[in-house]
């Protein structure tokens, strides 16, 4: 199938918005940063989308396998597996089914495996690490529940960015304040630029105190 078809919805405009904000500047507008052990598993990966939260017993991943039938075209599965986290808990043979559904990407507070295959689809997914042993596939877990991801709390139809910056989640009850904060401060942020390129310093624009700051 071909990739571009199973794409998160580029067309809709809050997708689009927080793409081009991205994940940085959403985390000093109000988005909850996860920790940075949750991180790009390929160069270049990225990802925007509403989240679905999974939680699995840790060392299973029955309840990842039944989050890719029930998850809505474009949408991001966001898996907390517990403190058992060195395991392959998602591999080619997920990120397959997954791509054929449609689902945008994975953020896992765990490891996954079979990283060329992840790379060679296109597929993007922001973990703690690599791992060759799998999980195994017949214990309890939630689909659609909150669950607590990298140190944030996800619930269904929060957004989720992931870029190389790391991972941010826009709760969906604040999303409109974070879109906002984080334009306005893209706009100041030009304006910098535009002064710094013209030969004012970051000390006078930020209006910095040297003082604290011993020169020789």
């Amino acid at each position: 199938m071909d990739r571009t078809t199973v794409d998160e919805p580029t067309y809709d405009p809050i997708a689009a918005t927080l793409r081009s904000q991205g994940a940085a500047t959403l985390g000093e507008s109000g988005a909850r940063r996860m920790r940075h052990r949750v991180a790009a598993v390929w160069r270049g990966a990225a990802v925007v989308g509403p989240a679905v939260p999974v939680g699995c017993t840790p060392g299973d991943n029955l309840a990842i396998h039944v989050a890719v039938t029930r998850a809505a075209p474009g949408a991001v599965l966001v898996v907390a597996v517990g403190e058992e986290r060195e395991l392959g808990y998602w591999g080619e043979v997920l990120t397959t089914a997954a791509l054929t559904v449609g689902i945008a990407g994975l953020v896992i507070d765990g490891c996954v495996r079979d990283v060329d295959a992840l790379r060679s689809h296109g597929f993007p997914v922001f973990s703690t690490g690599i791992a060759l042993t799998g999980a195994t596939k017949n214990r309890p877990g939630t689909v659609g529940h909150t669950v607590t991801v990298g140190e944030v709390a996800v619930e269904t139809g929060d957004w989720i960015v992931a870029d190389a910056d790391g991972v941010v989640v826009v709760p969906h009850a604040t999303l409109d304040d974070v879109i906002a904060g984080a334009t306005a401060r893209t706009a100041k942020e030009a304006g910098l630029f535009t002064d710094l390129r013209r030969g004012r310093t970051t000390v006078e624009l930020l209006d910095l105190d040297p003082s604290p700051i011993s020169l020789a």
